[in-house]
């Protein structure tokens, strides 16, 4: 159980350190007017989840320990609905409606597609 626990601590500070640089990257680039930066991290980390996920379902080679390297440390880290929910409420509290919806549900359709996608492309590989 130690080990498992040090992987996915492991996963998780690679996947924190990730979500920061990606977001802030992103963000430096779009400006305060909409959380594109956690949009960004968001369904990238869907997409690789689903990618993962489907290919753990094709590869013995991704072990157990792997996936939770992975799918439970990095990308649990990596993604963040925290964030989006919070950064949705500003939105909200601000008055601004439609970036409100924008974030908030098409977050999580693109999200959902997204992860979709990642399957699709598990499958094709």
């Amino acid at each position: 159980m130690l080990r498992e626990l040090l992987v996915v601590a492991g996963g998780g500070a690679a996947g924190a350190v990730a979500r920061y640089l990606v977001s802030a990257a992103v963000q430096s680039r779009t400006g305060p007017g909409f959380p594109w930066g956690t949009l960004v991290v968001n369904l990238s980390g869907a997409f690789l989840l689903g990618l993962l996920a489907e290919a753990a379902t094709r590869m013995p080679a991704l072990t157990p320990e792997m996936r939770l390297l992975l799918a439970t440390g990095f990308l649990g880290a990596f993604t963040t609905f925290s964030t989006l929910s919070l950064e949705s409420l500003a939105l909200l509290r601000s008055g601004a409606f439609g970036a409100f919806a924008a974030n908030t549900l098409g977050g999580l359709a693109l999200g959902l597609a997204a992860c979709w996608l990642g399957m699709l492309a598990a499958r094709a590989l």
